[in-house]
């Protein structure tokens, strides 16, 4: 069962997680600055790493803009801290292991993988303002090309 798709200007549901270092990192904290919080199936898959590695390339301008960027999956610290590595990610990667964040901004639910329906992460991103509104909620994103798409919605490209 998905829950109702948040909407622009419904606030971001507030979190804690652990991050790849085992830290704990609420969306609170990031208060008085733009975040784009990003939901994805697998750390290290291919899909997924092509997404971290687009958003990985991106930071500079993205935070330069004023944005933080925060991924969500669902994988236990230790597997993101390894990703996070691997990769080059200096953005957090938080832990969601239960899905609880997941349904919270409905991207847990029914999907279609392969032709058939299961249930799963529905790749998504959110863009959050300042006093943690979201502005613009994407719902099943594709991993290629998203950040390109995204950064020319936000008016960096």
């Amino acid at each position: 069962m998905t829950s109702t798709r948040l909407e622009p200007g419904t606030a971001a549901p507030d979190f804690t997680l652990l991050n790849q270092d085992g830290e704990t990192v609420k969306l609170s904290d990031f208060r008085g600055q733009k975040v784009v919080l990003y939901f994805y199936p697998a750390a290290m898959t291919p899909g997924c790493t092509t997404e971290a590695c687009d958003f990985r390339d991106s930071l500079a301008s993205l935070q330069g803009a004023g944005y933080a960027v925060v991924g969500i999956s669902r994988d236990e610290p230790a597997k993101l801290k390894k990703f996070a590595e691997r990769d080059g990610l200096t953005f957090p990667l938080l832990s969601d292991p239960d899905a609880e964040v997941h349904r919270a901004y409905a991207t847990w639910g029914e999907k279609m993988n392969y032709g058939k329906v299961i249930e799963g992460v529905i790749r998504s991103t959110f863009v959050i303002d300042e006093a943690g509104t979201i502005t613009l909620p994407k719902y099943n994103v594709k991993a290629t090309g998203h950040v390109a798409r995204l950064r020319r919605e936000l008016g960096l490209d």
